[in-house]
């Protein structure tokens, strides 16, 4: 009770404060009560340090008390096992029906400077804190929170608003988070998540930060359970756990990082600068060796670094010296910085006013002292009169560049000590590339009306997802199962003389894995192929004949249905045998569009295979758009459907259509088996 009761009396809570402690008449110097119920005025929080075996009689004294929320700091509950858990269950039914809200267990509390509340015991919290920066955190994790609660003060970013949220038993980030981003002192949110139960709620949070215009920066650690599955298909088991939850956050704008320094870094910028309108980049610096490995490290990173424009170039050549560099990146050398005059500024505002510049990268070496002091003030006013973003990397000690990195601190500036780091921090805040140029959007396919049943529900797993494409209007290859070899030579014979057999069992969800297809097989020798295929598998239930379709591009269209809150995730990518190596795939979230469809094809490194590449036709884009936007539409349509995969769908050339030759349907059911 020491910290918070300390900090609450000595820090300018004008609230009341009131401890409860049956063993003590006074505690730093206010009256103490044996119990809430003792308590004379209103209460409105209680902060519960106590151990676990008592929190839940904390709990049910909070609400005789009147009290909205507790927080509730001990550990021993859900993270320690079963029993843990169930003392964890019986917390939350006791705060359910007492009428409080209840923080944690296994938390470190609340601060939220503006009113001067220190409800928290983590030692990151004995700084001074006098400021308020307008940044906010809140995360799962209290050794992480103390973590970014000291490292932003060290950098002189007194953080607004921070909460530590621990098992989340009932009040979770998403419901602290979607209070925060309403708050007018607060201008940025960083998070901390280890796991998103609720995607729905995650959502919310996203679309309401935007609407706010309350910058959402997200640090997650591990892999959420809710999107976890044991996918049958290549699309299951190539894509991560988190899809949806990148996606969701792409469609808001959240702004994803890697560790603490980027989340900080990035909360710097979004502070006091705007994002970037594009993934071009300049460099300006004192070294071309500094310049260059930041341009290597950012086209890492997906940025690109345009040449400037001849007459930004020719504006340069009067500042710098001969022997620099003007192109991008720019090279002042240290000569510009002995004619003792302030030119660095402005050789800045000249390459932020280039058309092709969405971002500045500074790039400092040994300029330290005084000279850096003067450097600082003069960049910190050059980005001042500019809408384009800029971060600094100072390449020497900290201690010489103390006051000059204080400068750029308090101009909303990031200083970084590693290029590495500023370019992932510069990738990360730049919105997401777009996809090349190439066919017209198609109209809009027209979809039959869907049923509320699945098709295929309750055929056998070969049959399912046939029946399903057939229901959603998407082509597919004429076709037998044959149950002896007489049938299929019968069945090759009457499909056109010349197709392709596949072996079909339980469970054999990959034909090619057990060598259960032939291709091209002519009519005569259907027979013999049909004893080969069915002595590959144990139990088979026969063997599919179908009619050979003309080559083409092999594609996978995938779709996992939406769990937990997440929405369904549609994905696209090579396909055939190769798919797994290839690993070229793009995801949107489901249902999409035909424009959004197309561009999910133009992400593809293959999009050149399908536009037309090097003088070869181009294929039947417009058809393969039109399978996207059906499968989009039923991944969406139909809650029971967990993955549906063809692979491969075969896109001819323009105006001859795809065809899908291969699929998988897997419903909730059969992943619970």
């Amino acid at each position: 009770m020491a910290r918070p009761l300390r900090w609450l009396a000595d820090r300018g809570y004008t609230g009341r404060v009131y401890p409860v402690n049956p063993k003590y008449g006074e505690l730093a110097g206010l009256p103490c009560y044996p119990g809430l119920a003792d308590v004379p005025g209103p209460v409105d929080l209680v902060l519960a340090l106590v151990p676990a075996g008592h929190a839940v009689d904390a709990v049910r004294e909070a609400g005789a008390a009147g009290a909205a929320a507790i927080v509730v700091f001990a550990s021993g509950f859900a993270e320690t096992g079963p029993d843990g858990a169930a003392l964890q269950q019986r917390l939350v039914e006791t705060g359910r029906q007492a009428g409080v809200r209840v923080l944690g267990p296994n938390c470190q509390g609340i601060v939220y400077t503006p009113a001067r509340l220190f409800a928290t015991f983590s030692a990151a919290a004995e700084r001074p804190l006098a400021g308020s920066c307008g940044i906010a955190y809140v995360g799962q994790s209290g050794a992480v929170g103390g973590s970014v609660l000291d490292i932003a003060a060290e950098r002189g970013l007194d953080l607004t608003a921070w909460v530590s949220t621990g098992n989340q038993a009932d009040v979770d980030l998403t419901d602290i988070g979607r209070h925060l981003v309403r708050d007018p002192e607060v201008s940025v949110l960083t998070v901390y998540a280890e796991s998103v139960r609720d995607g729905a709620a995650y959502e919310r949070l996203a679309a309401e930060a935007a609407a706010a215009g309350t910058a959402l920066v997200v640090l997650r650690s591990g892999r959420s359970a809710a999107g976890r599955r044991a996918a049958v298909s290549h699309t299951g088991a190539m894509l991560g756990d988190d899809t949806a939850f990148t996606l969701v956050s792409r469609r808001h704008g959240v702004v994803l990082v890697d560790d603490v320094e980027e989340l900080l870094a990035v909360a710097t910028v979004l502070r006091g600068q705007p994002r970037p309108a594009g993934r071009r980049i300049a460099a300006v610096s004192t070294s071309g060796g500094a310049g260059i490995l930041a341009a290597d490290r950012c086209e890492g990173h997906g940025l690109t670094l345009p040449e400037l424009a001849p007459h930004t170039q020719e504006k340069l050549a009067r500042l710098v010296p001969d022997f620099g560099a003007l192109a991008n990146p720019v090279d002042v050398t240290a000569q510009l910085f002995n004619r003792g005059e302030r030119a660095f500024g402005e050789v800045c505002s000249i390459v932020c006013a280039d058309p092709q510049v969405d971002a500045l990268l500074v790039l400092l070496t040994m300029v330290t002292g005084d000279a850096a002091v003067d450097l600082a003030e003069d960049l910190a006013a050059a980005v001042a009169a500019t809408d384009v973003p800029c971060s600094v990397v100072w390449l020497a000690g900290q201690d010489q560049t103390t006051a000059a990195r204080a400068v750029l601190g308090a101009a909303g500036i990031p200083v970084f000590s590693s290029i590495a780091v500023a370019a992932r921090v510069a990738g990360a805040l730049a919105p997401p590339a777009q996809p090349g140029t190439g066919a017209a959007p198609p109209r809009s396919p027209v979809i039959p009306t869907l049923p509320t049943e699945l098709p295929g529900t309750g055929l056998p797993a070969d049959q399912a997802g046939w029946a399903l494409l057939d229901a959603l209007g998407v082509p597919r290859p004429d076709g037998r199962l044959a149950r002896t070899p007489f049938q299929a030579a019968e069945a090759a014979h009457a499909l056109g003389g010349t197709v392709a057999m596949k072996v079909v069992a339980p469970g054999l969800e990959h034909k090619t894995d057990v060598g259960g297809v032939r291709l091209g097989v002519p009519a005569d020798r259907a027979a013999g192929v049909f004893a080969e295929l069915a002595g590959a598998v144990a139990d088979p239930d026969g063997v599919l004949v179908q009619r050979m379709i003309p080559a083409g591009l092999e594609l996978l269209v995938g779709a996992a249905g939406g769990q937990d809150g997440w929405p369904p995730v549609l994905t696209v990518g090579l396909g055939g045998t190769g798919t797994e190596v290839h690993r070229d795939l793009a995801t949107a979230l489901a249902p999409v569009t035909p424009e959004a469809a197309l561009a999910l094809l133009r992400e593809l490194r293959s999009w050149p295979l399908l536009a037309g590449h090097r003088g070869a036709a181009p294929l039947d884009v417009a058809a393969a758009v039109e399978v996207l936007v059906r499968v989009g539409r039923a991944v969406a349509h139909w809650p029971q459907l967990a993955e549906l995969e063809i692979n491969p769908l075969i896109v001819g050339p323009a105006g001859a259509g795809a065809v899908a030759v291969d699929v998988l349907v897997a419903t909730r059911k059969d992943m619970e088996r």
